[in-house]
């Protein structure tokens, strides 16, 4: 994935990071899912979606019509690698 991420917005599952990944790789925008415990059968926890920070505006207006309260408590502590 080119340049430096930022994170877009977290969200409660694994599903709904999903949902994410599809709408914004529909546009053409490359994303990173981090979180969710992918490693259980049954992933749980939240989800927190990256995007280049060079597509950050356009991800944002893509999603501008998706509902959702962003779950991550502390935002600034959420790494991407």
């Amino acid at each position: 994935m080119p340049g430096d991420l930022v994170r877009l917005r977290s969200v409660p599952s694994t599903f709904e990071g999903e949902i994410i990944r599809s709408r914004l790789e529909a546009e053409g925008i490359p994303v990173l899912l981090k979180g969710g415990s992918s490693s259980d059968p049954y992933p749980t926890g939240p989800v927190h979606v990256f995007v280049p920070a060079e597509l950050e505006v356009q991800a944002q207006l893509a999603l501008s019509d998706v509902p959702g309260d962003d779950v991550a408590a502390s935002a600034d502590e959420v790494d991407p690698t």
